[in-house]
């Protein structure tokens, strides 16, 4: 497990947070995405620009790309060995955006995009409700894909809370 895709079914499912601690058990450094495509802002960096980031990140050695970013999946997936996937309940990912709101209210967060402080709006919270279900469908569907495409790459899919600890504390 060197070059690790961690992805999720929504926003506040705890991609971040999982990857920083993945990342320090395996000392092996995270890239989050929205670092790379959110401008000063929240002004989104242009499709070609975050490819071409993306492509710097997955040449490298070892890596963990945190975020789902579907319309660039692909590409990270054709080099990563390991996609941890995070499937928690609509009303706890909610619950979690609200509550990250809350407590960063004006201020930056250090996986998200250097002059874009935390904010919520209804169309953010519209879209995750929204298209939820049918983000768990697709995601199903790229992790088979994902395993079939080679025999050196492995899935995990971790749907509550134990599940996630135990994966982070096992040796």
């Amino acid at each position: 497990m060197e070059r690790v895709m961690v992805v999720g079914v929504s926003a506040g499912v705890g991609k971040s947070t999982f990857a920083k601690r993945l990342s320090k058990k395996l000392s092996i450094p995270v890239y989050h995405l929205d670092r790379y495509y959110w401008e000063p802002g929240w002004r989104e960096t242009s499709y070609e620009t975050f490819c071409n980031k993306q492509e710097a990140l997955v040449k490298k050695n070892k890596w963990i790309i945190e975020g789902n970013y579907g319309s660039t999946f692909d590409l990270r997936a054709q080099e990563a060995d390991t996609i941890i996937y995070l499937e928690l309940p609509l009303r706890i990912c909610l619950y979690r955006v609200l509550k990250r709101w809350i407590m960063n209210i004006g201020n930056n967060r250090d996986d998200m995009g250097q002059g874009c402080p935390e904010k919520m709006d209804w169309e953010f919270l519209k879209f995750i409700i929204t298209t939820f279900h049918q983000r768990k469908q697709k995601m199903s569907d790229r992790l088979i894909a994902f395993e079939k495409s080679g025999a050196d790459k492995n899935t995990y899919k971790l749907i509550n809370n134990k599940e996630i600890s135990d994966f982070l504390n096992k040796d």
